[in-house]
């Protein structure tokens, strides 16, 4: 099982990050050792000094595929999530300095977040859903599917001519702007729409 992350898909996080607009998919990899376990707190590693949030949709893959077509890629996810993809933000840009990996500072025990599960069919349109964060009840990021650079269809498409997708994978789809650093006793939620889908402290 493997977690498959996006980044750089929405335009207003591109810039706040004054990054350069890809023109096509950037992919990373999380290994399952990030997952942060259910009910556990998020504890801020000792490695870094700036720990941000960035919210994110998730999908999770049902079937095995590879070179998928996206007119076929809404049959291998049925299950829609919200996570977040906690980043050192101090460490990555030291390593992005240097043209290095970013895993050090991406894929970490505990960075990455997957909440509470939605079946597809309960959503209405997949590509215009909001969801959004709140950081001790304030809201700090809201974003909304319609407005990814590549929709799911296209990453899953994209992501298969490279990796063998398997059933239990897990699609990170890229995180609007917001982004900010988590500090000890801060409380994380995120909403798909109106709906709960995590709530985590962070130690």
């Amino acid at each position: 099982m493997k977690l498959i992350c996006i980044g750089r898909n929405y335009t207003k996080h591109i810039e706040e990050l004054q990054n350069e607009r890809p023109t096509e998919p950037v992919v990373f990899i999380k290994p399952d050792t990030a997952i942060l376990l259910k009910k556990q707190p998020f504890f801020i590693p000792d490695f870094s000094e700036d720990v941000h949030y960035e919210v994110e949709v998730l999908v999770k893959i049902n079937r095995v595929g590879k070179h998928i077509d996206k007119k076929f890629a809404h049959k291998y996810y049925d299950k829609v999530g919200l996570g977040i993809d906690f980043t050192a933000r101090d460490l990555q840009q030291k390593l992005k300095e240097k043209g290095l990996p970013w895993e050090k500072a991406k894929s970490f025990d505990g960075a990455a977040v997957i909440g509470n599960w939605i079946d597809k069919s309960e959503i209405s349109d997949i590509n215009n859903l909001n969801f959004s964060l709140q950081k001790n009840e304030i809201t700090v990021q809201k974003g909304n599917t319609s407005h990814m650079l590549y929709k799911i269809d296209e990453i899953i498409e994209y992501v298969s001519k490279y990796f063998t997708l398997k059933i239990g994978d897990i699609i990170f789809t890229g995180t609007p702007a917001g982004v900010g650093k988590v500090v000890a006793d801060d409380a994380l939620k995120g909403y798909i729409e109106d709906k709960e889908m995590f709530s985590i402290k962070v130690k």
